[in-house]
């Protein structure tokens, strides 16, 4: 039962005064519906059916009134009063479950925005760490597992409340009969505990196979063009039908469990009602007309708490899920980026330099050794600088450190003094265009990409941007312009193409910085050659930054930045680096040469 209570606190946390404001209407109607029921006694004794007058328990003298009602009126006014109860009982209901899909749907909905919100707060080194297939399991099908949860614990409330007051109208009518029918409803519940674990289990398989069959499928998806090359149809099939038979079973174990839980219940309930009579009849001497009343107050009472079984297997088998997104959630607060994101609000001036004083980096904090050290460099504003180095060098990590999206473990990067932290982050990169090597695009419209950066953008500006990147022929030349969609990251177009995309929105956002990993790596030589004669031109407007293979584009480039092993070996001018004999810059630049020969 205690991830009933942990799940009822969350919703509390949401719904506040809303949730039980929504309990008392269910006792109202609870209390409706015994009243209703016991409106029966005098309806049937003045049928003559069954005689209640010979009954003392102190719960029926309150139908005593009724004798003082005229006989042609009193059948008249109890139908008035049944109908008026039913009347009231029912819009109560009504108002209850609107109020029960609002407080699940908002749940659902705030759960949703939290833990979205966390994620896209945390550093980077949280995503690098994580599967991006497992965050989307999580954000949708998990986050969607909760709120079925979420309506079993709001139905479990209602049969709760129901269950409590019928007891208590069974209890007013005949205590120890009562008590005898509870004894074996405990005893009945005690032995049903074993669905609950079987439930809870069911729960931690499910959410196993979800995240695995997602994470499969994401991996599929995106390797699909590998797939259909490689001829692996087959055998991506096979492990296809192999989860999913897993993920058939696992819901019909679960069907079979409910089932047998609420076969092994109903017969129970049938022999215990048996042998309630029985007793009641035998043992305590149980007039007619008090044992109709209980037997009807049970009849309906029983439904009730096998309802209260099935939802409390739904509740164990959601809470898994639950559990998951809370704990995502309190990774990515643990991993929130720069602390409190609230205080990003200081302004910050950038009009001389980017610094990095003796960077060090490592991913992991457990002795790896580290992917940058010593790193002192100056990344003068208005000029471009150029990062080489053979794969695996660091230029991209240093990139990350650059832009703040990796914290080093020594060290600091400062703007003109200034040293980059939580107050001023998100104000430095609004100064910033990033190009990736692997252009990002999203299955849209290139009017809709364009306008990511810059939603008041006009129609002329972004031609402007399509122009710069070499990209405003194709634009023109597709079938509605900017208004083309796209495909899944750009699918529809080319390499090349994607890039000058990418590059043109980039530029539409004006930044003060701009920074290229490989941006022109899938460019022709002719287009790449015009690219780079236009990056130049932006020189002495805006600060430039190059992580570069072809050494050959950053020919003019002010300076030169040579990495090898996560460290700056040579720094310089292109001219001054390439004529230095023997050096790592020199001999990367001949090996080029030899190639286009």
């Amino acid at each position: 039962m205690n991830y009933v209570f942990y799940f009822l606190k969350q919703i509390h946390s949401y719904a506040g005064k809303a949730l039980y404001l929504n309990l008392l209407a269910m006792v109202a109607i609870s209390l409706l519906e015994g009243v209703a029921i016991l409106l029966l006694v005098p309806m049937l004794t003045m049928s003559g059916i069954v005689d209640f007058s010979k009954v003392n328990e102190s719960g029926m003298k309150f139908f005593e009134l009724f004798t003082y009602v005229p006989n042609q009126l009193s059948l008249s006014l109890i139908l008035v009063v049944f109908v008026l109860i039913a009347f009231v009982q029912y819009f109560l209901y009504r108002h209850v479950s609107i109020k029960n899909a609002m407080i699940q749907q908002g749940f659902f909905r705030q759960m949703r925005l939290q833990t979205y919100e966390s994620v896209l707060h945390a550093n980077w080194s949280f995503f690098l760490r994580k599967r991006k297939s497992d965050l989307i399991h999580l954000l949708q099908t998990e986050v969607a597992r909760v709120s079925g949860g979420t309506h079993a614990l709001l139905q479990f409330m209602t049969s709760l409340v129901f269950t409590c007051i019928q007891i208590m109208l069974a209890l007013l009518l005949s205590p120890v009969i009562t008590l005898f029918v509870l004894l074996c409803g405990a005893i009945l519940l005690f032995f049903n505990r074993t669905f609950l674990r079987k439930s809870l289990s069911l729960g931690k398989r499910n959410f196993t196979l979800g995240r695995d069959y997602v994470a499969g499928l994401t991996d599929q998806i995106n390797g699909i063009k590998d797939i259909k090359s490689n001829t692996l149809e087959a055998s991506r099939v096979e492990w296809h039908s192999s989860i999913t038979k897993q993920m058939q079973s696992e819901q019909l174990e679960y069907t079979k469990m409910k089932m047998t839980s609420q076969f092994y219940y109903k017969v129970a309930s049938s022999i215990f009602i048996a042998l309630f009579i029985f007793v009641a009849i035998k043992l305590f001497q149980a007039q007619a007309s008090q044992l109709m009343l209980i037997i009807l107050i049970f009849s309906r009472l029983w439904p009730k708490v096998a309802g209260i079984q099935g939802e409390l297997e739904q509740i164990a088998k959601s809470f898994p899920s639950f559990e998951a997104i809370k704990l995502l959630q309190e990774e990515c607060r643990e991993a929130q980026e720069y602390g409190n994101r609230q205080s990003q609000s200081t302004q910050l001036v950038f009009k001389r330099e980017i610094a990095c004083r003796n960077i060090h980096f490592r991913y992991n904090e457990d002795g790896e050794a580290y992917a940058l050290q010593n790193i002192n460099l100056v990344i003068p504003v208005h000029q471009m600088t150029a990062l080489v180095g053979r794969s695996g060098a660091g230029k991209s990590t240093l990139i990350d450190i650059i832009m703040g999206l990796n914290q080093p473990q020594k060290g600091a990067v400062f703007i003109d003094g200034v040293p980059l932290s939580a107050t001023n982050i998100m104000a430095f990169r609004q100064l910033i265009s990033y190009v990736p090597q692997d252009p990002v695009l999203f299955n849209a419209s290139i009017r809709e990409n364009l306008l990511l950066v810059d939603p008041n953008a006009t129609e002329e500006r972004m031609w402007e941007a399509l122009q710069f990147s070499l990209a405003a022929d194709f634009v023109e030349n597709l079938p509605s312009g900017l208004d083309t969609l796209i495909g899944d990251r750009g699918i529809k177009l080319s390499g090349g193409e994607r890039q000058r995309l990418v590059l043109a929105r980039a530029i539409l956002k004006k930044p003060k910085i701009l920074v290229l990993d490989e941006a022109t790596s899938a460019l022709d030589t002719e287009n790449e050659y015009k690219i780079q004669r236009a990056l130049d031109s932006l020189k002495g407007r805006m600060t430039i930054v190059v992580i570069a293979h072809r050494l050959s584009t950053i020919r003019n480039a002010d300076q030169v930045l040579v990495l090898q092993e996560g460290q700056v070996i040579q720094q310089g001018e292109f001219k001054s680096l390439a004529a230095d004999k023997g050096l790592l810059f020199n001999r990367l630049l001949e090996k080029q040469m030899k190639v286009m020969e």
